[in-house]
This record gives C-alpha cells, sequence and structure tokens, in this order.
C-alpha cells in the first residue's frame, strides 16, 4: 500500500485535490473531519480544549463553537497549544485508519489530506507527501467564494491561518509531488492523473529536498 499526505495552505485546494484522487479509486481520509469528531462533547480532546481555552468557545447546546475557538486560537499566537492537544489524537487516527486499509488491501492508495502534515512533523508516516500551492490573491477569493466574505475580509483572514503554517516555499522543500492550483479545473485534474499514475509505481519514503514538479 502507498501511504500518501496530502498538504496545502488554506483555501489552496487540497480537497478539490482529495476529491480528484479518490475520483480515481485512492481511499481518502480528511483530518479535519477527524478532527469534528475528536471535538465532539465527552471526548477526552473536547474537555481538554474547553479547559484550555474557556468556555466561551462553547455554543449552548454544548458543542465546540469552531469560529470562536479559531478566534481564540489565532490572534494570541495560542495555535502550538491547540495543536498539542489535538495533533496526538489526529495521528494516532489516522495511523489506525491506514493500518486497517493496508490490512483490507495491500495494492490501496491511502490518502490523508491534512493542513498540518509538516508542521507537526508526521510527514515520515507517509511514503509520499503531495503539497498543493497556490498563490494568497487565489486563495483568498477562494475562500472569500466559500465563506461570503469581501476580498480583503477572505485575505485577512486567510493571511491570519497562514501564519500559523510552513509557508509554500518550505513546504515544497518536503515534497514528493508539487501540485500548482493557480490555473483551471482542467490543468489540475491532469496534474492530479498523473501523479495518481505515477502512485502506482514502489513505495520510498519521502526525503527532504527531493520532489517531483507535475507541470500543468
Amino acid at each position: 500500500m502507498v501511504r500518501v499526505g496530502l498538504t496545502g495552505g488554506i483555501a489552496s485546494g487540497k480537497s478539490t485535490v482529495a476529491r480528484m484522487l479518490a475520483a480515481r479509486g485512492a481511499r481518502v481520509l480528511d483530518a479535519d473531519l477527524v478532527v469534528r469528531d475528536l471535538l465532539q462533547p465527552g471526548t477526552p480532546v473536547y474537555h481538554e480544549v474547553v479547559k484550555h481555552f474557556g468556555r466561551e468557545i462553547v455554543n449552548p447546546d454544548g458543542k465546540i463553537n469552531r469560529k470562536a475557538l479559531a478566534n481564540a486560537v489565532f490572534p494570541s499566537g495560542r495555535v502550538l497549544e491547540l495543536n498539542r492537544i489535538v495533533h496526538p489524537a489526529v495521528v494516532s487516527h489516522q495511523d489506525q485508519w491506514m493500518a486497517e486499509i493496508a490490512g483490507g488491501d495491500p495494492q490501496a492508495i491511502a490518502v490523508v489530506e491534512a493542513a498540518l502534515i509538516l508542521e507537526a512533523g508526521v510527514q515520515g508516516h507517509f511514503d509520499k507527501i503531495i503539497v498543493v500551492t497556490c498563490p494568497l490573491e487565489k486563495r483568498s477569493e477562494r475562500f472569500a467564494r466559500k465563506h461570503g466574505l469581501s476580498l480583503e475580509a477572505a485575505r485577512t483572514e486567510v493571511e491570519r491561518r497562514s501564519a500559523a503554517q510552513m509557508p509554500d516555499q518550505e513546504k515544497i522543500r518536503f515534497a514528493d509531488y508539487v501540485i500548482d492550483n493557480s490555473g483551471e479545473i482542467a490543468g489540475l485534474e491532469k496534474q492530479v492523473q498523473q501523479i495518481f499514475s505515477q502512485l502506482h509505481g514502489k513505495p520510498r519514503r519521502p526525503r527532504v529536498g527531493i520532489r517531483r514538479k507535475v507541470s500543468k
């Protein structure tokens, strides 16, 4: 089985790439959905997050308000504090999921879509790393459309959240494959198809400083 880490900055198009890979037969796990499950009331992660960030982030129904949590985390520089609580449980879930996939289908391509693979230092859990890149302006436009914000407000939010992430230039150093998502959807499909075809080759561990950039 090939274990693939799919990462990139906020609004870079990771989820679009993940859907394209899934449509081609890859097994895909969205780490953001894992986090949502881990933050459900009653879980150990939920209790730790509320303990650290206060009841102000909790809705009347007891669920964590993710926007309120983001507002508590990003402006105050407490993202590392949040990550120390959440990441170990997320990584454990990802590893277990990949092990289960490998046990059921040794020929599978298992893709974990996660924003902070490199920041968390868990790239060694994967055989291949795909980094999706996109200029700030394009990412801001996408974020604005998705969340119904003005371009200026979206740009401010993207910049705020990106400050807690590794810059694209640094991410690329860890990548086996780099996808440029600054163009049209047809070009993105072409890049994904090229990568998917190559993923059927022999797995190897990711090596810093070595990458294959897929042409559009």
